[in-house]
């Protein structure tokens, strides 16, 4: 038996009865806190051997943008992502990375998503562009995460179109910050002139209800943005029956878990395992374990930002996922 291992009292030298590690004691009590209760949600996992002098692996809980260039540098050997489009940009060397980053993806979690840049009627916007060529001063209401990957992907558009966030507030605009889901009321109060978020099947009738109306990603900035990696979606009043007619905008889906072209086919095989044994005990959207066959494949709730790492695809082809 191992140094930190523990057998269940009674158990004997030799069996197969289960064994606790004080690893999995800090893990057990860290995933229970990330679950529930008013602590913090993003997690970072490091590895070593029992008694070693340095971490071997990292493995990074967040949904934010940031976590990318760490995973590229080697800092972390594993991350999660909420949408795929950013990790798609980075893969590509678009947009606000300067070059292709070495990115594979292990799997997606599904997640049918979209952003939506919604903005009051009376404000008379009915595109983007619009916003530049007027110097509106917006007062956009967003969410309070200042690393939310909403913001990588506002600026990152509106920068194809030759201004910023900061370029709003500058013209006598503001962005203030909401907890979710936006408060639509606040546009029909008069404290905010729009809202840009994701999550768009929860608040995105109410508020078209409201008074707003969702400004469209139109060519050729839609062309633009595809070609850095952006995926668009389709707004239609099969979803939202408030809406009038179709309207293109972002997609905002999946939630990758990528890794680094370089990180070895062992560990990946291992994260595979993993993900495979846990299955049924890692909740998500819909009832039942995480649909794997479904993770490994392009499709519209599951993007795959960047091709699977080869041990990835190998293992979900061996088990008949591919």
């Amino acid at each position: 038996m191992r140094e930190d291992e523990l057998r269940p009292r009674g158990g004997p030298a030799g069996s197969s009865a289960p064994v606790v590690t004080r690893s999995r004691v800090v893990l057990e009590i860290a995933c229970e806190l990330v679950a529930e209760g008013p602590w913090p949600r993003q997690a970072q996992v490091r590895l070593r051997q029992q008694g070693g002098t340095s971490w071997e692996r990292c493995l990074f809980g967040s949904d934010a943008p940031g976590a990318i260039e760490e995973v590229a540098s080697g800092a972390v050997d594993l991350a999660i992502a909420n949408p795929s489009a950013p990790v798609e940009v980075a893969y590509r060397g678009k947009g606000p990375f300067e070059r292709p980053l070495p990115l594979r993806t292990i799997s997606v979690i599904p997640s049918a998503d979209m952003f939506l840049f919604a903005v009051a009627e009376r404000t008379g916007l009915t595109s983007l562009a619009e916003i530049g060529e007027k110097r509106y001063p917006l007062r956009i209401s967003m969410r309070g995460q200042p690393d939310h990957a909403i913001y990588f992907l506002a600026n990152t558009v509106l920068g194809a179109l030759g201004f910023t966030l900061d370029d709003i507030a500058s013209w006598g605009g503001a962005v203030t910050h909401h907890r979710f889901p936006p408060d639509v009321a606040a546009v029909g109060r008069g404290e905010i002139d729009a809202i840009f978020d994701e999550a768009a099947y929860n608040w995105g009738n109410r508020a078209l209800e409201g008074g707003m109306r969702v400004l469209p990603v139109e060519e050729p900035l839609l062309g633009t943005v595809e070609d850095m990696g952006f995926r668009r979606a389709v707004m239609s009043a099969a979803e939202f029956p408030a809406l009038r007619g179709e309207i293109t905008t972002l997609d905002f889906s999946g939630w990758p878990i990528y890794t680094r072209e370089d990180v070895s086919a062992e560990f990946i095989r291992s994260c595979c395992a993993a993900l495979e044994a846990r299955k049924h005990s890692i909740p998500w959207q819909e009832p039942g374990p995480l649909p794997l066959e479904r993770m490994c494949r392009d499709a519209r709730d599951t993007p795959l930002p960047a091709p699977l790492h080869p041990a990835a695809e190998a293992y979900w082809r061996e088990r008949g996922y591919l």
